[in-house]
Protein backbone atom coordinates (compact mmCIF):
# COMPACT_ATOMS: atom_id res chain seq x y z
CA UNK A 1 0.00 0.00 0.00
CA UNK A 2 1.30 3.44 -0.83
CA UNK A 3 2.91 5.88 1.81
CA UNK A 4 1.58 8.74 -0.24
CA UNK A 5 0.30 12.03 1.91
CA UNK A 6 -2.77 14.21 0.95
CA UNK A 7 -3.87 17.33 2.05
CA UNK A 8 -7.24 17.44 0.54
CA UNK A 9 -10.16 14.92 0.48
CA UNK A 10 -13.99 14.79 -0.46
CA UNK A 11 -16.08 13.68 -2.59
CA UNK A 12 -17.67 14.73 -6.08
CA UNK A 13 -20.61 13.64 -8.19
CA UNK A 14 -19.49 12.14 -11.99
CA UNK A 15 -21.26 13.41 -14.91
CA UNK A 16 -22.84 10.05 -14.93
CA UNK A 17 -24.31 10.48 -11.46
CA UNK A 18 -21.63 8.44 -9.92
CA UNK A 19 -20.04 9.31 -6.35
CA UNK A 20 -16.43 9.00 -5.98
CA UNK A 21 -14.26 9.77 -3.37
CA UNK A 22 -10.89 12.40 -4.57
CA UNK A 23 -7.95 13.00 -3.15
CA UNK A 24 -5.31 15.59 -3.69
CA UNK A 25 -2.47 18.30 -2.74
CA UNK A 26 -3.70 22.02 -4.16
CA UNK A 27 -7.23 22.42 -3.40
CA UNK A 28 -7.96 24.86 -6.32
CA UNK A 29 -6.93 22.85 -9.02
CA UNK A 30 -8.61 19.53 -8.09
CA UNK A 31 -11.50 21.78 -8.46
CA UNK A 32 -11.07 23.59 -11.86
CA UNK A 33 -9.80 19.95 -13.18
CA UNK A 34 -13.57 18.13 -11.85
CA UNK A 35 -15.16 21.18 -13.28
CA UNK A 36 -13.97 20.69 -16.58
CA UNK A 37 -14.83 17.26 -16.25
CA UNK A 38 -18.55 17.86 -15.65
CA UNK A 39 -18.33 17.32 -11.96
CA UNK A 40 -21.26 18.40 -9.57
CA UNK A 41 -21.63 18.70 -5.38
CA UNK A 42 -17.80 18.63 -5.41
CA UNK A 43 -17.31 18.66 -1.21
CA UNK A 44 -13.41 18.91 -1.12
CA UNK A 45 -12.01 20.04 2.81
CA UNK A 46 -8.59 20.59 3.83
CA UNK A 47 -7.26 17.71 5.99
CA UNK A 48 -6.10 18.90 9.30
CA UNK A 49 -2.63 17.17 8.44
CA UNK A 50 -0.87 15.62 5.68
CA UNK A 51 -2.56 11.99 5.37
CA UNK A 52 -2.77 9.00 4.12
CA UNK A 53 -6.13 7.57 1.97
CA UNK A 54 -6.57 5.62 4.98
CA UNK A 55 -6.60 8.17 7.38
CA UNK A 56 -8.31 11.02 5.18
CA UNK A 57 -11.13 8.53 5.06
CA UNK A 58 -11.52 8.06 8.98
CA UNK A 59 -11.25 11.92 9.20
CA UNK A 60 -14.17 11.86 6.20
CA UNK A 61 -15.79 9.34 8.23
CA UNK A 62 -15.77 11.11 11.32
CA UNK A 63 -17.38 14.61 9.74
CA UNK A 64 -21.12 12.83 9.27
CA UNK A 65 -21.07 12.68 5.79
CA UNK A 66 -24.58 10.96 5.01
CA UNK A 67 -26.48 9.81 1.64
CA UNK A 68 -24.54 8.15 -1.26
CA UNK A 69 -21.40 10.09 -0.51
CA UNK A 70 -21.31 8.67 3.23
CA UNK A 71 -21.86 5.12 2.09
CA UNK A 72 -19.03 5.88 -1.06
CA UNK A 73 -16.72 6.86 1.86
CA UNK A 74 -17.52 4.13 4.16
CA UNK A 75 -17.16 1.63 1.40
CA UNK A 76 -13.72 3.19 0.19
CA UNK A 77 -12.38 2.93 3.57
CA UNK A 78 -12.70 -0.84 4.14
CA UNK A 79 -11.65 -1.29 0.69
CA UNK A 80 -8.33 0.70 1.53
CA UNK A 81 -8.08 -0.78 5.48
CA UNK A 82 -8.82 -4.47 3.59
CA UNK A 83 -5.53 -3.62 1.20
CA UNK A 84 -3.64 -2.64 4.42
CA UNK A 85 -4.50 -5.80 6.19
CA UNK A 86 -3.38 -7.53 2.94
CA UNK A 87 -0.36 -5.79 2.79
CA UNK A 88 0.86 -5.85 6.58
CA UNK A 89 0.49 -9.70 6.87
CA UNK A 90 2.90 -12.02 8.62
CA UNK A 91 3.92 -16.04 7.68
CA UNK A 92 5.56 -18.13 10.31
CA UNK A 93 8.19 -20.32 8.80
CA UNK A 94 8.54 -24.14 9.63
CA UNK A 95 11.41 -23.16 12.37
CA UNK A 96 8.79 -21.32 14.20
CA UNK A 97 9.80 -17.96 13.51
CA UNK A 98 7.34 -15.02 12.36
CA UNK A 99 8.29 -13.22 9.42
CA UNK A 100 6.33 -9.79 7.52
CA UNK A 101 5.29 -10.48 4.16
CA UNK A 102 5.30 -7.43 1.79
CA UNK A 103 4.44 -7.04 -1.43
CA UNK A 104 6.14 -4.89 -3.61
CA UNK A 105 6.26 -4.19 -7.57
CA UNK A 106 9.00 -5.78 -9.67
CA UNK A 107 9.53 -4.47 -13.07
CA UNK A 108 8.49 -8.42 -14.52
CA UNK A 109 5.37 -8.10 -12.08
CA UNK A 110 4.93 -8.85 -8.32
CA UNK A 111 7.18 -10.34 -6.38
CA UNK A 112 6.90 -11.04 -2.53
CA UNK A 113 9.40 -9.95 -0.25
CA UNK A 114 10.13 -11.89 3.60
CA UNK A 115 11.80 -9.38 5.96
CA UNK A 116 12.98 -11.30 9.15
CA UNK A 117 10.66 -9.70 11.74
Amino acid sequence: MSDKLFTVAGYATNADGTVKVRFANDLVARIKILNKAGCTDINLVELPKPMTKVEALEFLQSQGITGDAGYVVSAKLAEKQKLAEKANKTATLSTGSAVKVQSTKAKAGKQMVADAA
